[in-house]
Order: C-alpha cells, then sequence, then structure tokens
C-alpha cells in the first residue's frame, strides 16, 4: 500500500537510485545501516526459537515459517510507522526519510566497491589479497583460486546481485514504497543467513529461502531482459548471446533465479560461468552457464559491473520518463 501518489513515489525512487550511486553504504557511527538492524533481528529470533533444545525436522520448519512472518511484518511495520511519522511532522521529512530507506535496500555502489576491491589486487598481482577479498562476498573456498576462479566468483556475485540489490528493491519501492522494499531487503536477509541446505538450516531455513525466490521470480526475469537490452547497446556484447544464454543455461542453476543474470551476463561477455566450488571442504560441481569463447580475465569484472550501472541508469531513465509524462 502506498504512503504517497504514483507520481510522488516515481520521483522518490529515482531519487534512492541517485542515493545508492553517490551515497551506497553509509559507514557514519550515528547511523546504523538497516539491514544491519534485520541481521540482529534474525539472529536473536533464531535463537529464540531454536534454543538450545533439540526439535524434529517439521518442528524446524515450522518455527522457520515463523521466523519469516515475524521478520517480513515487523520490517514492513516498523518501516511503515517510521515513514508515516515522519511525513506526519512534514511532508518533505517524510519524503526524504521515505527516499532514504528505499535507498538502503539498494546496492549498486557497494557492490562496485567490492568488485573493485577484487580488482585492483588482481590487476597488481596481488592474489593473495584478492583471494582475500572475493572471500568476503562469496560462500565458496577462495584461498586456492587462480585469477579465472577469481574473477569467476567476483562477475558471478555482481551477476546474481543485479536482481537482488538493484532491480528487486526497485520493483518493490515502486509497489509499496519504503515499507514493501524494506519487506524485499528483510526477506532477502533472512535467505543470505538462513536459506542454505546444510545440516543446520535445510528445515529452518526452509521458508526463507523459498519466499525469497518467490519475491525475486518476476524481477529476475525482468532483469534477464534488461541485460540483454544493456548488451544490444555495449559494443563488444552480444544481446542475441545473452538472450541464447538465458534460455539455454538459466534452468540448470540451482536457484529458479540466479540463473538468469548469470547466464545473461556470461552470454553476453563471450565467457562460461559456474564450475568447480569448494564449500567447506566439500567440493561442488555447479551448473556451467555461457560459452567459453575466451577465458576470463579481470577486466570480465569491470564490465560485468558496468553492465549492473547500466541496467540501473535503463530503470533511472525509464522512471524519470515516467514522471516527467504524469505532469
Amino acid at each position: 500500500m502506498l504512503l504517497y501518489g504514483v507520481q510522488e513515489t516515481l520521483w522518490m525512487v529515482l531519487a534512492a537510485i541517485i542515493v545508492d550511486w553517490i551515497v551506497g553504504d553509509p559507514s557514519w557511527r550515528w547511523l546504523t545501516h538497516p539491514v544491519i538492524w534485520i541481521g540482529r533481528w534474525i539472529t536473536s529470533l533464531e535463537k529464540a526459537l531454536l534454543g538450545s533444545r533439540g526439535a524434529s525436522d517439521q518442528r524446524k520448519q515450522q518455527l522457520g515459517v515463523l521466523l519469516t512472518l515475524v521478520t517480513v511484518c515487523a520490517a514492513f511495520g516498523c518501516t511503515w510507522l517510521i515513514v508515516w511519522l515522519a511525513g506526519a511532522i512534514h511532508l518533505w521529512l517524510g519524503y526524504a526519510v521515505n527516499v532514504w530507506f528505499i535507498s538502503t535496500t539498494m546496492a549498486v555502489k557497494g557492490l562496485k566497491e567490492a568488485a573493485v576491491a577484487v580488482y585492483r589486487p588482481l590487476e597488481e598481482g596481488r592474489m593473495d589479497e584478492a583471494r582475500k577479498y572475493v572471500g568476503y562476498i562469496v560462500g565458496r573456498e577462495t584461498s586456492h583460486l587462480d585469477e579465472a576462479e577469481v574473477t569467476r566468483a567476483a562477475v558471478e556475485t555482481v551477476a546474481e546481485n543485479i536482481v537482488d540489490a538493484v532491480v528487486s528493491p526497485i520493483c518493490y519501492a515502486l509497489l509499496g514504497g519504503a515499507p514493501l522494499a524494506m519487506l524485499y531487503r528483510a526477506s532477502n536477509t533472512l535467505d543470505s543467513m538462513v536459506g542454505y541446505k546444510n545440516d543446520k538450516y535445510l528445515y529452518f531455513g526452509w521458508a526463507s529461502a523459498r519466499w525469497d525466490d518467490v519475491l525475486n521470480w518476476l524481477p529476475a526475469r525482468l532483469t534477464g531482459l534488461l541485460l540483454g537490452a544493456v548488451a544490444w547497446a555495449t559494443p563488444g556484447l552480444s544481446a542475441a548471446r545473452s538472450f541464447a544464454a538465458v534460455r539455454r543455461f538459466a534452468h540448470l542453476h540451482p536457484s529458479p533465479n540466479s540463473g538468469i543474470p548469470e547466464s545473461a551476463v556470461a552470454g553476453a561477455l563471450g565467457i562460461e560461468l559456474g564450475g568447480v566450488n569448494v564449500y567447506h571442504g566439500r567440493v561442488s560441481e555447479r551448473a556451467r552457464m555461457g560459452w567459453p569463447l575466451r577465458e576470463r580475465g579481470r577486466e570480465d569484472i569491470v564490465k560485468t559491473v558496468r553492465m549492473m550501472y547500466a541496467v540501473s541508469f535503463l530503470i533511472a531513465g525509464g522512471l524519470l520518463l515516467c514522471a516527467l509524462w504524469m505532469d
């Protein structure tokens, strides 16, 4: 439910995208990022629900459903209340708070900075540092990776998060302003914290993982179209290959959504993503996406970041045109 009109929401979402481009994730001591609060909430609630008692698999699944419901409702309700109170104090304060909350659900600048932290040591031949920084953004073991595999890890992370940190939060902000965007961010944080298929979270994290899949289903497919459009407009990239890769490889990914942006980027760049990953000593063969027309190189990290920015520019331009048309 929108707290503001459609045109007001268009302008606020556009402003939030610009704030994210410029500010990114603030590290100011006096301002804690909402996702940090959400993470603390999830950790506390997980401990309260599971405790030290043993629980059956069915019970863990039920408690996981409760964790998901309570967290997303709390995220939506708290954000709605804060935005409403700010608007009650002054109209422009309400606008500002709404814009800031929406911007915190995106991470264009944050993803760029994380990718650059991997790219720079690769460029300078500091492999140990590159492995360390890519280890901050992926769950796989990175101590043994060569340049091609470090590049793959960084490209896959940026590509996948074009959905999670760009397109999805924008879509939900357009539908329901900051409250719905924050509900999405809480859902995505749940998935990143408990949505694992391991002994601890297979049942407890089931609801969080499935709910995140539902929320990302349409935005992921929109992202595939946007990445194809970006590839069409960018010299050196192939839109035809991007769309063909999505049709050929996306369904092979274990996630119903992540395979779309990853295969779209792989096809556009003419590289292969996926392959062998190691998680806590266990070898996992991930679906291979795209065609290895050339060897992966560190410049593919830069190209993927540029594709992410181009998607955000494309969306921002569309919002601007819609807002001006409504005047």
